[in-house]
């Protein structure tokens, strides 16, 4: 089946669904059922136990007799309205937790109307209304009182990676050249580019992008989508993680300049979307050896860093949001979808934990992102080359969200912002086996030496803030060497 699938398509499929025996779990037909409540508790079960089955969706048809499975036709449309004003389908959905994807479609069988909805499944159970269903013969239930079938549900999720997961199944040899981009496949590989059809699909199955189909064909799978789409928005599941990358007019979000939508896969789109990027940051322009020239306001290096951060460690089972990338006039904000694994306090010194670390190796492979644990490493090394102060890491619920500040002086610079830039100072020294001193933190904020000082008033607010700690304190304050607070226990200094 086509990710865009035709009506040809879509009516052989219709049959195919009418062939199973009537107690299918995955599937439910219906006449004519408007009462939306019902269809919600229906999207639930359905997901729930397409997931327990590990099919790749699961189907509610209206138009067809429940007892005998004959195409009768249906009078119901999905245009109508949920409970109050709003559209079925955007009711349906902001009541969904988590969001998955679902789709209506209507189709015309011989003379009689057909409604198809397609499911798909969640990464975890899903909920309508704040309670969880699932399917229980051709019945639908509540999931809490059948604790095997939760129990079942769990060990589902556990078992299957999203990269794992099917974006297209049963796609024919030419949609698969047509769907994936499998020249910059072989060009980030630096591989050159197969003779024959045959040998592109095998290297794509070796590299488990794809995956043979039982039914004929070929499964596209979500790493193969997610990282060589031509077009996201061909493959359901995954259109809504496109990368959007919005610039605003000064400090605040009320006036938008540009905003854009990826439409292609992470891997095949990357460099481009740097250099979109780049494109919109600001520059400073600077005046050396009579030449005027434009140095960016943040460095390239840690902006595609985090970039690919955003990308790699977004969890994938939120379905109703993709990475998002905002620039304003004197920062840059880099948000993805799921809270971190990390404690954001050990980003630096913490190897990386990914949900998906298939997709972390490929991307890695492809040279889009740093070696396991250098990546964080390397964006404060940058800041701190730049004498910037230190980026800002948050997690607003549900998401993580990276700031890159642009340059100002140490004497406007907020409490907040010098005690973080001392703190991340002391971790990149300490996983750089390098102490911190007075001495080391006036070259990351360019104090001259006769105002060392300065430097031991930002070491102390920084101890006193608890952010770091003083390894040797029974020497003088300007050969002390500080710690991050947690890399080992010592007395509180003043």
């Amino acid at each position: 089946m086509s990710t865009s699938p035709n009506q040809d398509d879509l009516r052989c499929l219709v049959h195919e669904l009418c062939k199973l025996p009537q107690e299918t779990e995955w599937v439910e037909f219906k006449v004519n059922n408007y009462n939306p409540q019902d269809i919600g508790e229906y999207i639930s079960a359905l997901a729930n136990t397409a997931a327990l089955l590990g099919k790749v969706h699961a189907y509610m048809l209206w138009g067809v007799e429940d007892a005998t499975h004959a195409i009768i036709g249906t009078n119901f449309s999905p245009l109508i309205k949920g409970k109050g004003s709003e559209p079925l389908e955007a009711w349906l959905s902001h009541l969904l937790n988590p969001r998955i994807d679902f789709r209506f479609r209507e189709i015309m069988v011989g003379e009689q109307r057909v409604v198809m909805l397609e499911i798909d499944p969640g990464r975890r159970p899903v909920a309508f209304r704040g309670i969880e269903y699932i399917r229980v013969g051709s019945t639908t239930r509540k999931l809490k009182d059948y604790p095997e079938k939760e129990r079942a549900l769990w060990r589902a999720f556990e078992l299957v990676s999203f990269e794992d997961g099917i974006a297209a199944e049963r796609v024919s040899a030419e949609e698969v050249i047509l769907q994936l981009d499998y020249p910059a496949y072989f060009n980030l590989l630096e591989m050159p580019l197969p003779d024959s059809r045959t040998a592109v699909l095998d290297a794509l199955q070796q590299d488990q992008l794809l995956t043979p189909c039982a039914a004929g064909g070929f499964n596209i799978t979500n790493l193969g989508a997610i990282l060589f789409a031509k077009k996201l928005g061909d493959f359901p599941g995954l259109r809504r993680k496109a990368v959007r990358v919005i610039q605003y007019r000064g400090t605040g979000r009320t006036e938008t300049l540009k905003e854009r939508e990826g439409t292609k896969g992470y891997a095949c789109s990357f460099e481009g979307l740097l250099l979109y990027i780049n494109g919109l940051l600001p520059a400073n322009e600077v005046i050396g050896e009579a030449l005027r020239k434009s140095v960016p306001m943040f460095p390239e290096p840690a902006v595609r860093e985090l970039v690919a951060n955003a990308l790699i460690h977004q969890d994938f089972s939120v379905s109703g949001a993709g990475p998002l990338v905002e620039i304003f006039e004197s920062r840059i904000e880099i948000t993805n979808p799921g809270e971190p694994l990390v404690d954001t306090q050990r980003f630096l010194d913490t190897p990386p934990q990914s949900r998906d670390e298939t997709l972390a190796s490929h991307m890695r492979r492809f040279g889009i992102c740093e070696e396991r644990g250098s990546g964080i490493d390397k964006v404060v090394f940058q800041v701190e080359f730049f004498q910037l102060p230190a980026p800002l890491f948050e997690v607003p619920p549900g998401f993580t969200r990276t700031v890159l500040f642009a340059h100002k002086p140490l004497a406007k610079m907020n409490k907040e912002d010098q005690v973080r830039s001392c703190y991340l100072h002391a971790c990149l020294q300490y996983v750089s086996q390098q102490p911190m001193t007075n001495a080391s933190l006036r070259k990351r904020f360019g104090i001259a030496r006769e105002n060392a000082s300065i430097a031991s008033r930002l070491l102390n607010e920084a101890v006193e803030a608890g952010s770091i700690l003083v390894e040797n304190p029974e020497v003088g304050t300007r050969i002390r060497r500080y710690l991050p607070f947690w890399a080992r226990s010592g007395p509180e200094v003043g």
